[in-house]
Formats: structure tokens, C-alpha cells, sequence
């Protein structure tokens, strides 16, 4: 079990970097950049506030709310899951990892 705790916490750390460096990307589009303006138009200013003390954060400020939803014991650590705290969204930033644990995807799912 340790194992795999170390690998999901290797593979969180490895995900969220690849998802800070495709801000902005073309492939972001359907990805973190449409997770990040869907929130920002979605959310009230209100909420924002209350997270990040602003009612318009910026989408680095946005990435800094991102947790990790998944996996749970039984899932595959081949696919992680970050949301937004206080489960205030159904839609996730879905990074997807190769068979050599490298990045192969980062997707906007719900």
C-alpha cells in the first residue's frame, strides 16, 4: 500500500506540472483552459472570493484551488482526477498517464 501511496503521490506532482505547462496550449482548449473558463463564468464571484479573496482570480490562482479527487483504493493510479474544493463541480481535469508513467493526456471530463 505504501507503494502505491508514493506513486500517486509521485504521478499527482508529475500531473499538476504538466497541467500548469499546457496553459494556454492549443490542446488546453478542451482540457485545463476550458475547465479554468467554465469555472470562471460558472462560479460566483462570491465563491471566489471566499477560496482566493478576489471575485476574479486569474487561471494560476484558479490551478492553485485544484485537489485531488481520485483515485480511491481500488482505482487505477493511471488516471488522476483535480476539481475545485467543496465539491462544487461535477466536471474534473483528467490526466491520463502512459504505461511508463509518463503524461499522455489531460482532459476535461465530468
Amino acid at each position: 500500500m505504501a507503494q502505491r501511496e508514493e506513486i500517486i503521490e509521485m504521478r499527482a506532482k508529475l500531473a499538476m506540472d504538466a497541467i500548469r505547462a499546457s496553459v494556454g496550449t492549443p490542446e488546453a482548449e478542451y482540457g485545463v483552459d476550458g475547465f479554468i473558463s467554465h469555472h470562471l463564468e460558472q462560479l460566483e464571484p462570491e465563491w471566489w472570493m471566499e477560496h482566493l479573496g478576489t471575485s476574479k482570480p486569474t487561471p494560476n490562482q484558479v490551478l492553485g484551488l485544484l485537489t485531488l479527487r481520485y483515485p480511491h483504493p481500488d482505482d487505477d493510479p493511471d488516471v488522476l482526477d483535480f476539481t475545485l474544493p467543496d465539491d462544487v463541480t461535477q466536471y474534473v481535469v483528467a490526466v491520463k498517464f502512459d504505461e511508463q508513467g509518463r503524461v499522455e493526456a489531460i482532459d476535461m471530463e465530468s
